[in-house]
């Protein structure tokens, strides 16, 4: 059987992510781990020892840290994630991290479901119990943040998917139910992608009572299809797989863990000795539908992962109604295996079908099928004999020649039945190895947070040398949300990744806030073009060498030469003859803006556009060119003919020196003149060539700091006056359309007029008079928010910036190509240049940043959550003896009472007004913040319009005054809320209960 054909993908779907929290296991991989050496992770509570019975051992499989939960990724208050049940708080984080997982972590994934269940587990009733010690909490609320009603629309509301949410409740088979139901949304085109899943979480293990003949085991372990079964064990879990359409999964680049053939449910109805009883026939017409979607013949199985609970009535009614599905054993090659995850977790209730599943998804994808523990000798109740099944009570591999198919089995009290077929995924092609270097980019909500994700994916790509660096990046480009702490890191390979990452991990100034990034381009003057510039560019990037090749053959008729044979020579002695050409000024002009046009179309393909441009002399025309004042072609032609004129002067120079104006000005010989003002104590003088010359050494003989620059010419001065009439007729002679951005103008450090930009007087000025780069940067750096580009080639203008007397380090400059003299990877250099764009805000196109190989979603290291504890002690205090756990297991955390904040010995308490304290108090209750400062605003706080009310009803209630709930949401800080009700009359404060439990 093959997925080749499209039509063959039309009913299939992908099994493209997976996450959950098992017993013994925080994630799928360490769960997985656990299957593979047999190990059986049940903890064992002897204080729970039933007196009346001593043969029985209770056992249960526990969660590690259930009340632990970030709530502030997630935007809950304290107070919010303390009254919510930890299994929809726990099913929530694993929703994240399935989708993370899946690549599709990112705000622009497909439309996309959620399909979830949970179990019951008393959490209301010990939030109930302590209902009086939380003012702000009524029972509407209670009901919000604990009935399983909302467990779906809970996870579409925080990670912002907009498909079908729906809640399933069916006991047992709660969860399989919901991969049904995904299914069936996801091939009826209802939504592109779904989360489904199930949790059943006790967060307070309560008394565990054996009654003899029961589903529960007296020996504490659950021995599915064995001689010696007598039951069950209780179990938490979470699990949570993300479903996808195949045809969009392998178009799309996922990776598939398995594919799912068909599914299919019903209820057993009253063809059953009673309403929890199991039903043969309900059991095996399940079985037959699911096979019947999937096109298969039950031959083809290879494996089904049972529901198998152990239990005296269960497995022998479930392998026959198996044996009637899949008919006798005759014909088959080999035996189906048969086996049941619930010998080494426990039965999870609303989680067993899931994690099944994601068991069985594990064993296709790996072809291994784990052992089924305590299996010794097969139930004498249950009929191996004539059936084609035969239990996995050793993990093995799983050899066949076709790809491997299996059955999931889950059977809810009440006689909702769920049967799934999973198939191995089709073969993929590995990706083809990249030369380029890669930009990998990592974010968290917290600068810890960032460092994190860096320290993980570090210690992933170090454990896994041989992942694709290119699908890592793309991976975190687009499969993650970008979080406001960034840091970055581009690498060619997995190991210098790896150093990177480190480095950067360990550095906390690498992160960066996120700010709404203004973008504004600085285009360098002459100076810096050096042949091979942005050679690696033209080779590499397509958008680069069409721009570059664009200007190139405008000015071929008019240069007499093609600027990439200058620009990119061959030999040596081209190489030679092109550095020639390239110094003067009439082909080094024209081959700086070929670079500088080329560099910015290939920013713009990549969605990198700027709010605003600037340029330095020769600069200033990539600059128009760039807002749409001149044509492409016509400003390339315009910079020629300028150089040409330039040329045509007697000979000049310029030279900086690291003066003042005012100090330079009282030096000057009356030959020279200011040619550039670019900061306090950094000026450009232009004039002849040997008077320049001169001066520049005289300043040196005095121990102050000049240098010849490598321009050919007097530039700004009046040494370009015999030329400005036939430039101001070039200009007149080309359409000048206005500015489509703001342009910085680099004559008068000003923002230019839209109008007196496009006139040729604007442009004599320009030329003639001096570049005062300094005021323009004083204008930029009027606003924090602006990342200042040097668009290059090199860096000049990247080092003017930080060289400014006005600049300060929290000012974002960035340079996207490297100095003539530095041996670095131009590629690199520019992605480095991009990454740091991002960090401080950006939004590049990062598939068009990809280019258009093919792109793949892999399996990466979550998002790290910062958890805190937040449980409700359970309605009766309980303090349990130690617990002796089985290997690798863990008891569940029993809740701490959350404590009031500590006031160090010898420090006094704040005096504050009686109306503020009380709002304090009244906010601290309402958020379960202890320690409250009056500037905190209620949402960043985690509250939301309903604490709003809340705090309104209490301030009108306790200070007799009129205050609506935007009021509240108007005046959000504690001391801003306690002006208004002030203003508003407030008498004296009633006093008000604390709340230890909040």
């Amino acid at each position: 059987m093959t997925h080749d054909a499209q039509e063959d993908q039309d009913h299939l779907v992908a099994v493209v992510g997976m996450a959950g929290r098992f017993p013994g296991a925080p994630d799928v991989e360490r769960f997985w781990e656990n299957l593979l050496a047999a190990r059986e992770s049940v903890t064992v509570f002897p204080d729970r020892a039933d007196p009346a019975h001593p043969e029985f051992i209770p056992a249960y499989g526990a969660l590690d840290g259930v009340g632990d939960f970030d709530a502030a990724y997630f935007g809950l208050s304290a107070h919010d994630a303390l009254i919510t049940d930890p299994q929809q708080r726990l099913l929530l984080e694993c929703a994240h991290e399935a989708l993370e997982r899946a690549g599709h972590g990112g705000v622009d994934r497909p439309v996309t479901g959620v399909y979830v269940g949970t179990g019951g587990n008393g959490y209301a009733e010990a939030v109930r119990a302590r209902i009086d010690e939380m003012p702000f909490l009524d029972e509407w609320r209670l009901r919000q943040a604990t009935a399983p009603d909302f467990a779906a629309t809970r996870i579409a509301y925080h990670l912002d998917l907009t498909g079908p949410a729906m809640t399933v409740q069916s006991a047992c088979s709660t969860s399989l139910v919901a991969v049904h139901l995904a299914v069936q949304a996801l091939l009826n085109g209802e939504c592109d992608l779904a989360v489904a899943g199930g949790a059943t979480v006790v967060p307070h293990l309560p008394a565990l009572r054996y009654t003899p003949g029961s589903i529960v085991a007296a020996d504490g372990h659950c021995r599915a299809f064995d001689a010696d079964s007598d039951g069950t064990v209780s179990a938490s879990a979470v699990g949570v797989v993300v479903l996808r359409p195949l045809a969009d999964a392998l178009a799309d680049g996922d990776h598939v863990h398995a594919v799912i053939r068909g599914s299919a449910v019903n209820n057993d109805g009253r063809h059953k000795a009673g309403f929890t009883a199991p039903s043969v026939v309900g059991q095996a017409e399940v079985v037959r539908t699911a096979h019947e979607i999937a096109g298969i013949d039950p031959h083809e199985v290879g494996y089904v992962e049972a529901h198998g609970t152990g239990t005296a009535l269960g497995d022998p009614i479930e392998v026959a109604a198996l044996t009637r599905a899949f008919g006798s054993g005759e014909g088959r090659e080999a035996p189906c295996l048969i086996g049941s995850v619930k010998t080494n977790i426990g039965h999870t209730d609303a989680a067993a079908g899931v994690t099944g599943f994601i068991k069985t998804v594990l064993s296709v994808e790996h072809g291994v099928v784990p052992a089924t523990l305590h299996y010794r000798r097969p139930n004498p109740a249950v009929d191996f004999a004539t059936s084609s099944f035969e239990v996995s009570g050793t993990t093995r591999a799983w050899p066949t020649d076709g790809p491997r198919i299996a059955g999931v089995n889950a059977l809810g009290v009440g006689g909702t039945n769920a049967h799934v077929v999973l198939e191995q995924a089709p073969p993929r092609e590995e990706s083809v190895p990249s030369s380029r270097p890669q930009l990998l980019i990592v974010s968290g909500r917290t600068p810890a947070a960032a460092a994190a994700v860096a320290d993980r994916l570090a210690d992933h790509l170090a454990a896994h040398p041989g992942t694709h660096l290119g699908d890592t990046a793309w991976t975190l480009q687009d499969g993650r949300t970008h979080h406001a702490h960034r840091r970055f890191v581009v690498a060619s390979g997995t190991r210098d990744a790896v150093t990177a990452l480190r480095s950067r991990a360990a550095d906390p100034a690498a992160s960066s806030a996120l700010s709404d990034a203004e973008l504004v381009f600085m285009y360098p003057g002459q100076g810096g073009q050096h042949t091979g510039m942005s050679a690696e560019l033209y080779d590499g990037e397509p958008v680069f060498r069409r721009s570059l090749d664009e200007v190139a053959d405008a000015v071929a008729g008019s240069l007499g030469v093609d600027l990439r044979e200058v620009l990119y020579p061959r030999t040596d002695a081209e190489r030679a003859a092109a550095a020639e050409r390239l110094a003067t000024i009439e082909v080094g002009q024209p081959a700086v803006f070929a670079v500088q046009y080329a560099t910015t179309r290939l920013l713009d393909s990549w969605g990198l556009r700027p709010s605003a441009v600037t340029g330095h002399s020769l600069g200033a025309y990539a600059a128009a060119c760039a807002a749409g004042v001149f044509a492409p072609a016509d400003a390339a032609r315009l910079v020629a003919e300028r150089g040409r004129l330039l040329g045509t002067v007697p000979a000049g120079a310029m030279a900086a020196v690291r003066l003042s104006e005012t100090d330079v000005l009282g030096l000057l010989p009356a030959d020279i003149t200011v040619g550039a003002v670019n900061g306090p104590g950094q000026c450009t003088v232009t004039g002849p060539a040997a008077s320049v010359a001169r001066f520049a050494q005289e300043l040196n003989d005095r121990g102050l700091e000049a240098r010849v620059l490598r321009i050919a010419t007097a530039g700004h001065s009046p040494l370009v006056d015999p030329v400005t009439r036939r430039f101001a007729e070039a200009v007149e002679a080309l359409p000048r359309e206005r500015p489509t951005l703001p342009v910085l103008s680099d004559t008068t450090g000003a923002w230019a007029d839209e109008e007196a930009v496009r006139t040729s007087q604007y442009w004599v000025r320009h030329m003639r008079e001096p570049v005062r780069f300094g005021e323009a940067l004083d204008t930029l750096f009027g606003a924090s928010d602006r990342v200042l580009v040097d668009i290059g080639p090199g860096r000049t203008l990247a080092t003017l910036t930080r060289q400014h007397a006005a600049y300060d380090s929290k000012q974002a400059v960035v340079h996207l190509a490297p100095h003539p003299a530095e041996e670095a990877s131009e590629t690199t250099v520019l992605l480095a240049g991009v990454g740091e764009i991002w960090a401080r805000g950006a939004h590049p196109d990062f598939a068009a940043l990809q280019g258009d190989g093919p792109r793949r979603r892999i399996a990466l290291p979550t998002y790290p959550f910062e958890r805190r504890h937040h449980l409700v002690p359970p309605p009766v205090r309980f303090t349990p003896a130690a617990a002796a756990p089985a290997p690798s297991a863990a008891a569940p955390t029993e809740a701490v009472a959350p404590t009031e904040a500590v006031v160090p010995t010898g420090v006094p308490a704040p005096e504050r007004p009686p109306v503020l304290q009380a709002v304090l108090t009244a906010f601290g209750q309402a958020l379960g913040c202890p320690d409250i400062d009056p500037r905190d605003g209620l949402f960043d706080l985690g509250g939301d319009s309903l604490t709003a009310t809340k705090l309104a009803a209490w301030a009108g209630s306790t200070f007799h005054v009129t205050v609506s709930a935007s009021d509240v949401l108007r005046f959000q800080t504690p001391s801003a809320f306690t002006t208004l009700i002030e203003e508003r009359g407030a008498g004296a404060p009633v006093q008000t209960k604390e709340n230890p439990a909040s």
